[in-house]
């Protein structure tokens, strides 16, 4: 049996006035989806347990059949996996957003797309002055405890080295704010708190006053584009333990992402990844190559899995239209020749469904099930013709929670 599995993160939605009271998958044409979803099952899961945050980390475990009640310790080690790095039982991640604040308001949880090359450039700097002589930690030995570590373009990381004398300040009851729900908001309130939280809050004021003086953000500021004014500090963890997916299910995948946090899923699932050149995590990517990577892989690997960050990006930007834009371009360049090449395989499945709502009004994500279409072998199709959230919730077939999910796509369908 092949299985690919395609998620294009955040598409559910609600009804929008703009679109005339429906939701994007609603108003986009969606060819492909829409004959999967004849041919196969249209249901509900919910991939964000009302006591964990309506994040990704989160709802990409529970779709992957996951209990973070079990495994979850936080975002920001899920993405140090994806680098390769690995956390001792005393060692700490924290992830590090470079972002736009303006008056206390989140501008920008991204720092206008700043690129990786000036990422990796002021974080390198910016090490010099927060951990050196005259840094706000000068006075303990924290400093030499820090380091920051530059991902792709805002999505960065901050570690802590620790070790039986020295653990980890940062626990499971530090609270922090995911900056992609601040959007338009005033940060005040959402600053880290509890263990740990004074280090957190001490730099990420800190940077403001230094990413100020920085050439890379007078050039922005020139060109036009928002300038990184501070590091955003959150969502801390220590090192989590997940079985492989070829332990639980016996099978071999493989995971295609431009996005980190996929990345290290994958890698803690046992996933080796493939690099599509051209594919960003935004709006720009490379849909046409994802979607030829992925019928390439069907010949070495018997799942498959693809995710594209778009939708949720378009959606975080307030952006319906954009949103729609992307899941097109998903429909006709990874959805249509996947299904077509899984038919050259002999028995198959695929799975097409996002993490999590990601509502264009509020530009947040949100708690709440999102529409599945499952088809191919074994799954015997339901009366539904689109894949969209009305059909799904109309279905009565629904996955609650949603890391029971994944067992009825990859084992034999009831």
């Amino acid at each position: 049996m092949k299985y690919a599995l395609i998620i294009p993160d955040g598409c559910a939605d609600e009804p929008l006035e703009s679109l005339n009271g429906r939701t994007p998958l609603q108003a986009a044409n969606l060819p492909a989806m829409d004959k999967i979803a004849s041919l196969g099952r249209v249901g509900v899961t919910d991939n964000t347990p009302i006591d964990f945050p309506a994040g990704s980390e989160i709802a990409n475990l529970c779709l992957l059949g996951y209990d973070p009640n079990v495994c979850f310790t936080g975002r920001a080690p899920l993405e140090a996996a994806a680098q390769g790095i690995e956390l001792g039982p005393y060692d700490c991640a924290v992830r590090c957003n470079l972002v736009t604040i303006r008056d206390q308001t989140m501008i920008d949880f991204t720092a206008d797309h700043i690129s990786t090359e000036e990422a990796t450039t002021l974080l390198a700097d910016l090490s010099k002055e927060l951990f050196g002589e005259n840094g706000p930690l000068a006075d303990s030995d924290l400093a030499e405890r820090l380091e920051f570590v530059p991902g792709v373009s805002y999505r960065n990381l901050m570690l802590y080295r620790g070790d039986a004398d020295h653990p980890s300040p940062f626990t499971s009851s530090t609270r922090s704010s995911a900056p992609h729900d601040l959007t338009d908001l005033s940060v005040v309130d959402d600053f880290p708190r509890g263990p740990g939280s004074q280090i957190l809050v001490d730099l990420m004021n800190a940077s403001a006053e230094i990413l100020a003086k920085y050439p890379i953000n007078a050039a922005r500021k020139a060109a036009g584009k928002d300038e990184a004014t501070h590091v955003w500090l959150w969502s801390s963890g220590g090192a989590p333990k997940l079985s492989t997916f070829e332990e639980r299910y016996g099978i071999r995948g493989v995971m295609i992402t431009a996005v980190d946090l996929l990345r290290g899923i994958g890698a803690l699932a046992g996933w080796p990844r493939i690099e599509v050149e051209g594919a960003t995590g935004y709006l720009d990517t490379n849909y046409a190559g994802k979607g030829q990577a992925a019928i390439q892989a069907l010949a070495d690997y018997d799942f498959v899995c693809v995710h594209i960050e778009a939708p949720d990006e378009a959606s975080h930007e307030g952006n319906a239209d954009e949103k729609i834009k992307a899941l097109q371009q998903i429909d006709e360049h990874i959805v249509a020749p996947l299904w077509e090449a899984l038919s050259q395989h002999g028995e198959h499945r695929m799975l097409i469904l996002p993490d999590h709502p990601t509502f264009c009004r509020t530009k947040k994500h949100t708690h709440g099930p999102v529409p599945l279409v499952m088809a191919g072998t074994g799954i015997e199709a339901d009366s539904a013709t689109t894949f969209d959230e009305v059909a799904a919730n109309a279905s009565g077939w629904a996955f609650d929670p949603g890391w029971t999910m994944m067992d009825s796509f990859v084992k034999k369908a009831d």
